[in-house]
């Protein structure tokens, strides 16, 4: 049993680092947004391309409100929070009972 819970203890650890990244690139996205970049740059076209499929999602289930402004990085935002609270810390105890 202590191969499995290895296991689940490295997809949470790695699942967790994924996460914690695409909250700073999405973080670096919002920062874009509010100033005025090149959007040729390599760095601005890899967040754009990062965080556009998610955030396209988002915005086609969201509503416009609040005077026009996109909300749809605040729920990404609170998402990604909820996984690494939730299915990563799930993963983690799962993987020490299992030890």
């Amino acid at each position: 049993m202590f191969v499995l819970a290895n296991l689940l203890f490295a997809v949470a650890q790695v699942l967790d680092y994924v996460l914690w990244a695409y909250l700073w690139i999405l973080i670096a996205r919002i920062v874009i947004s509010f100033v005025q970049t090149d959007h040729n740059n390599p760095i601005v076209r890899f967040i754009y391309a990062a965080t556009e499929p998610v955030l396209a999602r988002v915005r086609a289930r969201l509503p416009v409100v609040a005077g026009g402004f996109d909300l749809s990085p605040v729920v990404v935002w609170i998402a990604v929070i909820f996984l690494q609270y939730f299915v990563v810390r799930s993963l983690f105890d799962l993987a020490m009972t299992l030890r």
